[in-house]
C-alpha cells in the first residue's frame, strides 16, 4: 500500500494533469463493452443476473376475469334498485374451478381468484350479504364490473414485461413466473482477477509483526465483487517487486474480463503497478481530481481492462464505488449504469474548500421537519475504514466549494451504487 494520496509528500512534482471525475468516468466507460456469451438459468438461479433479452408474455394475466374477493357473482340486471335484492344461490365456485353460467334470478357463491362465471357482471362482497339456506339478499348499491378483475388487467398477451439489461430482482422473478417463464437468458458472469501489493500486508488470523498491517482491501473488494455477481479469480498478495507485479498482471489477464489491484499506483519507489502497466500494455488514465482516490491507474493489457486502485482502504472503497461499479455494470450489459444523486440537507459544516471534488462519507437521518439530512463521519481520512462501515453513502462536494449546515447537498447511496 505504498505511496501518497494527499499530494503533500512532494509527489505532485511529477506534472500530470488531474482528470475531473465526470471526464474520467466517461473515458473509462468508453472502454467497457458487454461481455460475450450468455447463460441459461432457472428462476431459482436468476436473482441479480442481467437479462440478455426481452421477456414477452404469451398469455393474459389474469387469463380470465376473476373475483377480487370472497362474495357472490350476480347479474346487474337482477338487482332491485332502491330496495332489497334476494336471489337463489345456485352454485359454489372456489379458486381453480370454473362454474356454470349464472341464470337469471340466481347467484353463485364465489371465492377470491375464482373465474367469474358467464353472464355474471358483478361480485357482491360477502360482508354486504345476508345468507340464509339456499338464498342470499342485500340492499347495497352495486356497479357494473365491481370487484371483478378483468382478463389481462395485470399483463396483456404479447406485452414486454422485462427488458434486456434489467438486473433481476425478487419481484421480477415473480413477475416472470406469473406468465409461466421458468428460464432466462442472462449475460454470463463478469470474470474479475484480483491481487494486492504490499510487503507489509498480513492475512487476518496470522500474527501481526512489527511494521505489518492486516490486509483489509482484499476482503472489501472481494465482497463488493461478490455483491455485484462477478466471478472472482483471486491471486492473493503479490510482493513489492517489479518482476512479481508484472508476472501477476500477465497471469491475471489470461482468462479474465477485468483485473483489479490495490496499491502500487502512486509514485513511491515501491509502487510498481503503474510502471508495469505501462510496460505491458497501455495506460489510459492515472491521476484523478477527486478525494479520496487521486491515484487510479486504468489501462488495457492483452485486450483485458486493468484498474489499479489506491492502497488506502477508504480510497480503494471509494474508487470501486465511483469507477469500478459502473464499469462492471456496463460489462454486464445493464441498462442502468449511472447512479443518480438526491438532494438532502447538510447537518454539518464544510468550511474549507478543496481544489479536488470530494466524496465524503455520510449517514442519513431525518430532522424534526421529517427532511432527509446528512451527517459526516468525524474523520474523513483515507485510512479511516470505519467511515465506510458507519456511512450510508457519499456526499458529493464540488471542487472549491464550502458547505454550511442547512444547505442542500448531493447524496449518493452505497445501495444504489452497488446493487
Amino acid at each position: 500500500m505504498s505511496g501518497c494520496e494527499s499530494g503533500d509528500c512532494g509527489c505532485d512534482t511529477i506534472k500530470v494533469d488531474l482528470i475531473p471525475y465526470d471526464q474520467a468516468l466517461e473515458n473509462l466507460l468508453s472502454f467497457a463493452n458487454t461481455v460475450e456469451g450468455n447463460d441459461s438459468v432457472s428462476l431459482t438461479e436468476a436473482l441479480n443476473r442481467t437479462l440478455a433479452e426481452d421477456i414477452k408474455s404469451a398469455i393474459n394475466v389474469p387469463p380470465a376475469a376473476n373475483s377480487a374477493m370472497d362474495g357472490y357473482a350476480i347479474r346487474l340486471s337482477d338487482v332491485n334498485a332502491g330496495g332489497t335484492t334476494t336471489l337463489n344461490v345456485s352454485q359454489r365456485i372456489p379458486a381453480g374451478e370454473v362454474g356454470e353460467p349464472v341464470a337469471t334470478g340466481t347467484a353463485a357463491r364465489i371465492f377470491t381468484g375464482a373465474v367469474v362465471p358467464a353472464e355474471a357482471d358483478v361480485v357482491i362482497m360477502q360482508e354486504q350479504v345476508e345468507a340464509e339456506g339456499d338464498s342470499m339478499s342485500f340492499d347495497a348499491e352495486v356497479k357494473l364490473r365491481q370487484n371483478i378483475r378483468a382478463a389481462g388487467e395485470d399483463i396483456s398477451e404479447n406485452q414486454t414485461i422485462l427488458t434486456k439489461g434489467t438486473r433481476l430482482r425478487a419481484q421480477d422473478l415473480g413477475l416472470a413466473a406469473s406468465i409461466g417463464t421458468d428460464h432466462f437468458q442472462v449475460t454470463r458472469k463478469v470474470r474479475v482477477g484480483i491481487f494486492f501489493t504490499g510487503d507489509e500486508l498480513v492475512e487476518p488470523g496470522k500474527p501481526l509483526g512489527p511494521g505489518k498491517i492486516y490486509d483489509s482491501n482484499r476482503y472489501t473488494l472481494t465482497g463488493l465483487l461478490q455483491n455485484m455477481g462477478c466471478e472472482i479469480v483471486d491471486l492473493g498478495i503479490v510482493g513489492d517487486t517489479f518482476d512479481q507485479t508484472t508476472e501477476a498482471i500477465l497471469k491475471a489477464t489470461e482468462t479474465t474480463d477485468l483485473v483489479i489491484t490495490s496499491g502500487g499506483v502512486s509514485v513511491g519507489e515501491e509502487d510498481h503497478v503503474r510502471i508495469a502497466l505501462e510496460k505491458l500494455g497501455e495506460l489510459h488514465m492515472w491521476r484523478l481530481k477527486i478525494k479520496p482516490g487521486k491515484p487510479l491507474a486504468f489501462g488495457i493489457v492483452n485486450d483485458t481492462a486493468f484498474m489499479g486502485l489506491p492502497g488506502n482502504p477508504v480510497s480503494a472503497f471509494a474508487t470501486f464505488c465511483l469507477f469500478v461499479a459502473p464499469f462492471i455494470k456496463k460489462l454486464q450489459g445493464r441498462s442502468k449504469i449511472y447512479t443518480e444523486s438526491t438532494q438532502v440537507t447538510a447537518n454539518f459544516e464544510w468550511p474549507t474548500p478543496d481544489r479536488r471534488r470530494e466524496f465524503t462519507r455520510a449517514k442519513i437521518t431525518r430532522n424534526n421537519n421529517n427532511q432527509l439530512q446528512a451527517s459526516l463521519y468525524p474523520n474523513q481520512g483515507s485510512g479511516v475504514l470505519m467511515s465506510t462501515s458507519w456511512a450510508d453513502g457519499f456526499i458529493d462536494i464540488a471542487e472549491n466549494t464550502s458547505v454550511t449546515s442547512g444547505d442542500q447537498v448531493n447524496y449518493m447511496s452505497f445501495k444504489d451504487i452497488l446493487e
